[in-house]
């Protein structure tokens, strides 16, 4: 058998050739029929026990995201609704207000086709069967495949990192305020009333413990299952009293603006509009979790992992429609411009809809859906850091090990929040560098990995997506800037 060279990602080898194609597909053969059994501190083995790893480096057997593989469509399913739906969806009629009716669901639409389609691609690109079966289960990798070490690295890290680090941090941020109004509305008319005292930083140290406390009972993503089912659960109701409560309380008449302003003359209407935009694009997040949640799942050579992997996004993209459309229009149609900029939906549901029982119960849904959406955004940083560990000791981490580095990242993740409480609002200036992760990257990585014949129907559609995509990236990032510049930020450091 020929030589087989390996590359290296820091401690994951992610890319094996030979010189010899044979001798290729029987190593690929050989890796899809069989795992190597990794044993955990307690002597148990690890992996998931399916028949095919697809990790080529068997230290992948003791990390969360590719410790288990016993995951199926259901629970894929809810991975990717709970991850998939952005804070910006609170933000959604702000959106229509910059755009107006026809140019806002067209601009949603197209957002959303476009964003399926990437996800497509990654599904896709998950694995490299039959030739060597490798699964490509973090983003990062895949980059790296695609594009090379050193591009691969600098092209994913940083947006990877903020799309799970930081929107952890917006998760308590936006957790924390909503917890506060919640405490507001059931000791409304009590002035006695404890609760209400609490500041914004306590209500931060209230979210993050209560996050990191359930975080430490579920040892990997494929755990997280039952998490994710609540949280998406969570997500659908809260969902759907927003858009309820309005239609049954009527519209309030002449605020709403019509007049689609892409085509007018003033720059600061061009500018709101290509904002509006924005906002439709980043609602739909995750795509830095696709290749992560698909890894859970078991695959082998008969029946590979991105045909359920697929069906799993195809269920939840449903159900996200159901969520993101009736919350752009109802909400546009209802409040139209007196949609507050800060808080949006839910700002708007608490002026004009009084009983405190719907909004706290409302307040309730969404505090449960971000601290489950939390523990998924967390998992790559927990991958990578027990890496570190597997790397030097050569063994699985221990659970006191796994213990001290969630709560390593609470602190850290609530330290940043408590610092920098005004993170939402510079959101679609970073937003904007993490936009190719979703918009730009799969198109060119299917193009690296896969080659289709130039200037075929393939080809031409994934370098004018990925060509396009890059193009607004830029042009949001410097709209986002002309808007910090424009409005100013108030920098309240350590007082949320």
């Amino acid at each position: 058998m020929a030589e087989i060279s390996i590359s290296r990602v820091g401690s994951s080898k992610v890319t094996p050739f030979s010189d010899d194609p044979d001798s290729a597909e029987n190593n690929g053969e050989e890796q899809a029929g069989r795992r190597p059994e990794m044993r955990n501190g307690s002597g148990a083995v690890s992996g998931g026990g399916d028949e095919f790893s697809g990790e080529f480096n068997p230290a992948d057997a003791w990390l969360p995201i590719t410790e288990s593989r016993n995951g199926s469509t259901l629970s894929a399913a809810a991975h990717l609704l709970c991850s998939g739906i952005g804070i910006q969806l609170l933000q959604l009629p702000i959106a229509l207000v910059s755009l107006g009716w026809f140019w806002g669901i067209l601009c949603l639409s197209i957002a959303f086709s476009w964003q399926l389609y990437t996800k497509w691609l990654l599904v896709n690109l998950h694995e490299s069967f039959p030739v060597t079966g490798i699964r490509y289960s973090r983003f990062v990798h895949l980059s790296i495949v695609a594009f090379g070490e050193k591009l691969g690295k600098l092209l994913a890290i940083f947006p990877t990192m903020y799309l799970s680090g930081g929107t952890c941090v917006l998760y308590i941020i936006m957790g924390g305020a909503v917890m506060k109004m919640f405490l507001k509305s059931i000791c409304d008319g009590n002035p006695g009333c404890a609760a209400s005292k609490l500041t914004g930083i306590e209500c931060f140290l209230v979210f993050i413990c209560f996050t990191i406390f359930v975080a430490h009972f579920f040892p990997n993503l494929n755990s997280l299952a039952s998490v994710a089912a609540v949280g998406s659960a969570a997500v659908l109701a809260y969902c759907s009293l927003l858009w309820i409560l309005p239609v049954m309380k009527g519209g309030l008449g002449d605020s709403v603006e019509t007049k689609a302003v892409l085509v007018a003359e003033s720059p600061t209407r061009i500018r709101d509009a290509f904002s509006g935009f924005e906002v439709l694009a980043l609602a739909f997040r995750g795509h830095n979790l696709v290749l992560e949640i698909q890894g859970t799942l078991p695959s082998n050579k008969k029946q590979s992992s991105h045909k359920s992997m697929w069906r799993a996004v195809a269920f939840s993209s449903i159900l996200q429609i159901m969520c993101l459309y009736p919350i752009a229009i109802v909400g546009y149609w209802a409040y139209g411009d007196k949609t507050p900029v800060d808080g949006g939906m839910l700002i708007a549901l608490t002026k004009f809809h009084t009983s405190k029982h719907i909004i706290g119960g409302v307040c309730v849904l969404i505090m449960i859906n971000y601290v489950c959406a939390f523990q998924i955004y967390a998992m790559p940083t927990f991958d990578n850091l027990e890496r570190i560990y597997v790397t030097k000791r050569g063994k699985a981490c221990p659970r006191w090990v796994r213990s001290a580095i969630k709560l390593f990242f609470g602190g850290l993740t609530y330290f940043i929040a408590v610092t920098f409480p005004f993170l939402p609002r510079l959101a679609a200036l970073i937003g904007a560098i993490g936009l190719p992760v979703t918009l730009v990257y799969p198109c060119f990585m299917w193009l690296a990995i896969k080659k289709p014949q130039r200037f075929s129907s393939t080809w031409c559609l994934n370098v004018g997506l990925g060509s396009a995509g890059a193009m607004l990236a830029f042009v949001y990032l410097v709209v986002a800037l002309w808007s910090l510049i424009d409005n100013g930020l108030k920098a309240n450091f350590y007082r949320p």
